[in-house]
């Protein structure tokens, strides 16, 4: 789609978001002349819609750092789980000491 900078940006088709959903450098609006345009109020309106770039929702590309303490809490995350993962063994139990089952 054409941009008011004379620039072409590839949206996403079909994808209309709310804005307070996507980071202000990342929302679209579609003018009234068709042209499209970068909204970047902060707090945008509650019920203003955005479309995204291709690039942020295709598979093939990989996605930029939108919120880097997100980045590094979802790092953190699956770090974890990978650790849990590795102990699913669970304690060691004791030994059997060969008492009698009493119950």
């Amino acid at each position: 789609m054409p941009t008011l900078e004379q620039d072409w940006v590839l949206l996403e088709p079909g994808v209309d978001v709310l804005a307070h959903l996507v980071p202000a450098e990342h929302r679209w609006i579609v003018l009234s002349d068709g042209r499209v345009t970068v909204y970047g109020v902060c707090p945008p309106d509650p019920f203003q819609r955005c479309r995204i770039e291709h690039r942020l929702a295709c598979p093939g590309q990989r996605l930029p750092d939108l919120w880097r303490w997100l980045t590094a809490m979802r790092a953190e995350n699956a770090r974890r789980s990978e650790r849990q993962a590795g102990s699913k063994a669970g304690p060691e139990l004791p030994p059997d000491l060969g008492l009698p089952d009493v119950g």
